[in-house]
């Protein structure tokens, strides 16, 4: 607690012990503006936090070879902490996932230690099931030795360096303007003849719902490479030879 929140309630319990006159003949309103008082400091310090554009991001550079209508990123290799939710509605699925999540970061792990806030916060979208999973980048700091989650349904994961289509757009994103962005993206891949994974994409929100003006978000198909290409034809061949033998 801050030393302004500290003063509020100490203010608070004086009052309520005090029993001059001055203050029997109006307590209700001296009350109501204290509590005014904390509640504004309050939400100014959560909005203070999730306003901050200064949160940490996974690391990513442009790829050489550029792509009319949308971005090509190489991201680096980093540690995501995730949940995987089963649900019928994407929304009530992010809203559980982020949930959990921001409850791990904000001391819910074996070392009770708050982690900061980064963006984006990504969902993981496989059209046709009901299965979705949401997750937050590890700040930098954190990344060699993580405090483990006490959540069972949280868990890290190591995502492997990835070349990623993105494709950008402001507003506030619901559900619909998300799936409408990622086969805008995909008409785009497959127009310039380009190889993704058509099969899944990720959600990615970088405003937190106080943000009213200059609000972004993306939509990724993860880039099908080439070495991906051979080692699944050398994988699918050893297999058949090995029928063959």
């Amino acid at each position: 607690m801050n030393n302004n929140s500290h003063y509020l309630c100490q203010e608070l319990r004086n009052m309520l012990h005090h029993q001059s006159p001055q203050i029997m003949i109006r307590p209700c309103v001296r009350v109501l503006k204290l509590f005014s008082l904390f509640a504004d400091i309050m939400i100014r310090s959560l909005k203070k936090m999730l306003l901050s554009q200064n949160l940490e991001s996974p690391k990513w550079s442009p790829a050489e070879v550029a792509v009319p209508g949308c971005e090509l990123r190489r991201y680096e290799a980093g540690l995501w902490a995730s949940t995987v939710i089963q649900s019928g509605s994407q929304k009530e699925a992010f809203r559980q996932g982020f949930r959990k999540l921001f409850h791990y970061i904000q001391g819910e792990n074996e070392t009770e230690t708050k982690i900061e806030m980064t963006v984006p916060v990504t969902c993981l979208v496989q059209p046709g099931t009901t299965e979705y999973k949401v997750s937050f980048f590890v700040p930098t700091k954190h990344q060699s030795s993580p405090p483990q989650p006490t959540d069972p349904d949280v868990f890290l994961e190591q995502r492997k360096g990835a070349a990623i289509f993105v494709r950008s757009f402001g507003g506030f994103a619901s559900v619909e303007k998300f799936s409408k962005e990622a086969k805008a993206l995909a008409d785009t891949l497959q127009k310039e003849g380009q190889s993704f994974h058509s099969d899944f994409y990720y959600t990615a929100g970088y405003n937190s719902p106080f943000t009213l003006f200059n609000r972004h978000n993306e939509v990724w198909y993860f880039k099908k490479e080439e070495l991906e290409g051979l080692w699944m034809a050398k994988n699918f061949l050893g297999k058949i030879g090995k029928l063959l033998v």
